[in-house]
């Protein structure tokens, strides 16, 4: 037999025991985003993106997910609804994505599922940064919360308010969905305590005008400040009452930046705002995911630091990456769905996320922690 025959039989063999969907290279594995790379969130939203990149980067290098890649595939929104619907409407009319991962903003997120866009493209969002009440009752299947609701954020300042003998406690809200939901928050912890707001100012949203609730809680003689918004407005509020010589003790729901706002606010002004955060401190390598985190931003990113918002990120990003495991080597949308409810108590690396097909909200966690005399968090 010729060399040019033998050579053939053995290629033909290879083709019959190799079916092409194990021997082609496996399919990249879609995830899309998208977030506020720009606008009054824009820094907030470059965390977002870190987060997950860096643990899909790892991913990747590793080998990625039974032998594909991930692509993460981000579009900037700049914060506004009507660019959210459109943007994610056009990641869903690509057959490839099979999940949607990090979106930003209640009232951004409240309109998908108005307008029925998650229905109709029946792909799971993981790691959502919002933590708006709406979103998480009535229950909805495709949303995947990593993080505790603004109701679990808000009750768990008010109770560390009243501990303190605070009870005339005002909040400082931006006026969406977002805001609202917060606002809410804190009116029911204080009704469960016999207390009222002692007063309510709204900020439009994507401005930082905050003058008239300036002079509101200073005409309110409130002795705490709830602030749910996020850096811009936060900073220019805390920068204002401070200068214009209020004293009330001031807390703000876990979307801000703290780095950003002792940037925009001044250290002297910044200093002891209390923040609720809803994912471990990230500055401390005391759990495995914190130290894996750490490890892979210098590795991936070595000119960041740790940061809460891309940690949050980092853990929604793990929780993506299980579901695409568990989906399989030929996933869809649908498998990727169900492999996500089926990770019941599912451990993190020292925190857990825990979801079911009844429960998409995966995490209750909540702890106050305070920007400290040299613009560190203290816990």
């Amino acid at each position: 037999m010729t060399p040019f025959f033998t050579w053939a039989r053995v290629a033909l063999a290879v083709v019959l025991l190799c079916p092409p969907v194990y021997c082609a290279a496996a399919a990249d594995l879609v995830v899309g985003q998208v977030a506020p790379l720009s606008g009054v969130l824009a820094s907030t939203g470059r965390q977002m993106v870190l987060g997950g990149k860096i643990y899909f980067d790892a991913i990747n290098a590793q080998g990625g997910v039974h032998g594909a890649q991930i692509r993460h595939e981000v579009v900037d929104d700049g914060y506004k609804v009507a660019e959210t619907t459109r943007l994610t409407r056009e990641l869903l009319a690509k057959p490839e994505v099979l999940a949607l991962f990090g979106f930003a903003g209640t009232a951004n997120v409240t309109q998908l599922l108005t307008d029925g866009v998650l229905d109709a493209g029946g792909a799971a969002l993981v790691a959502p940064y919002t933590g708006g009440e709406s979103l998480r009752s009535p229950f909805n299947p495709w949303i995947f919360h990593v993080r505790a609701g603004y109701a679990d954020e808000a009750e768990h300042m008010v109770k560390q308010a009243t501990t303190l003998g605070l009870t005339r406690i005002a909040v400082m809200y931006q006026d969406d969905g977002f805001g609202k939901a917060g606002l809410l928050g804190v009116q029911t912890a204080l009704a469960k305590r016999q207390l009222k707001l002692a007063a309510a100012a709204g900020c439009e949203r994507n401005t930082a005008k905050v003058e008239d609730a300036v002079k509101a809680f200073k005409a309110s003689d409130a002795q705490a400040v709830i602030m749910i918004s996020i850096n811009k407005p936060t900073a220019a509020f805390v920068k204002q009452y401070r200068e214009s010589g209020g004293s009330a003790q001031l807390y703000n729901i876990s979307v801000v930046d703290p780095a950003e706002i002792v940037r925009l606010s001044g250290l002297k002004n910044a200093h002891g705002l209390g923040i609720s955060q809803v994912v471990p401190y990230p500055f401390m390598p005391n759990l495995p995911v914190v130290r894996e985190y750490q490890t892979l931003l210098k590795k991936h990113a070595p000119d960041e630091v740790p940061n809460y918002t891309s940690f949050e990120e980092f853990l929604g990003a793990k929780v993506l990456v299980a579901g695409l495991r568990r989906a399989g080597p030929a996933p869809t949308r649908a498998k990727v769905l169900k492999a996500l409810e089926s990770m019941g108590n599912f451990d993190l690396g020292g925190t857990t996320v825990n979801y079911s097909p009844t429960n998409r909200v995966g995490s209750r966690y909540v702890e106050v922690t305070v920007i400290g005399s040299t613009g560190k968090l203290l816990k």
